[in-house]
């Protein structure tokens, strides 16, 4: 008995082991995937929020991988309604603006939220102050949150596949 449950926690190990280098495979892949299209990419990070601001006030941004193609989402908030606006990562125009409807996002869009209240900075002051203290780098996505009662934006940068993660205070 002892013997099978070894040789089952063996293969449950194993198992668990080949899906995790299988994802973490294919994460290299997307981020191989997304630092080349981040770098082809003409408008920045800051830029998209800048454009993203006649539909409410930013409060994160990304660019992401959508069906193999780049785009650059930006959270926004207007009163007490989300939106998630793409902006084109080459022209800087919004491609379209939609309510945020899905519960797991609009918990992040309130949260979001919540950070950027107490902020007195706005979010492309802080991507271009990280970019500024990060020579070569690009930021590829800004999400405000609250550490230790302060606003801070965090920041991940991108140099080829490098990947940087950074903190400016908000306040």
């Amino acid at each position: 008995m002892i013997k099978m449950r070894f040789a089952m926690s063996l293969v449950v190990a194993g198992i668990w082991a080949a899906v995790s280098l299988s994802s973490l495979a294919e994460n290299k892949e997307d981020a191989a995937l997304l630092a080349k299209s981040v770098a082809e990419a003409s408008v920045s990070l800051d830029q998209g929020l800048k454009a993203s601001e006649r539909e409410g006030t930013p409060i994160s941004a990304k660019y992401e991988m959508e069906d193999g193609a780049l785009q650059l989402s930006v959270y926004t908030m207007k009163g007490d309604k989300f939106s998630e606006v793409i902006v084109d990562p080459k022209s800087g125009a919004i491609e379209k603006a939609e309510p945020i409807t899905d519960a797991d996002d609009l918990k992040h869009a309130k949260t979001q939220s919540q950070a950027m209240a107490k902020a007195k900075a706005a979010l492309d002051d802080a991507v271009q102050a990280a970019v500024k203290a990060n020579v070569g780098y690009r930021a590829v996505s800004v999400v405000p949150t609250v550490k230790s009662g302060t606003p801070v934006a965090d920041i991940t940068l991108m140099k080829g596949e490098a990947v940087k993660k950074v903190s400016k205070k908000l306040d």
